[in-house]
């Protein structure tokens, strides 16, 4: 698991699936509100001219030297809620990353984000 302290060391490394194929580039880490651990990666795809964040759990992730293995398949993050490169995430779209992985959303009890970036 990424530790608080390394997440910018990380930034731009190769982030891939359990097969070793290339999703993207590590663009950021939303950590858990609740325990502020890290959580969700967003993970920079597409063209040069047509790029989007998008959305990975980082449950079970391992850390190579160059690399953050993700554990979903390529296929599967490929179709999980994006935004732009130049966007924020919408507290109101963070229930479609959970709902796509087949994860529990917990918000906090008085309707506070589950996700925060770092």
């Amino acid at each position: 698991m990424i530790q608080a302290a390394d997440i910018r060391e990380w930034r731009d490394h190769d982030v891939v699936d359990p097969k070793g194929r290339k999703i993207g580039v590590l663009e950021a880490i939303y950590v858990d509100t609740t325990t502020d651990e890290p959580a969700v990666a967003t993970v920079r795809t597409g063209l040069p001219t047509r790029q989007r964040l998008v959305f990975v759990p980082l449950d079970e992730a391992i850390l190579g030297p160059d690399y953050l293995k993700v554990s979903y398949a390529k296929s599967l993050v490929k179709k999980a809620p994006s935004i732009g490169t130049d966007d924020i995430l919408p507290a109101e779209q963070e229930m479609g990353i959970f709902q796509h992985y087949g994860m529990t959303y917990q918000p906090g009890l008085k309707g506070e984000r589950q996700l925060a970036r770092r």
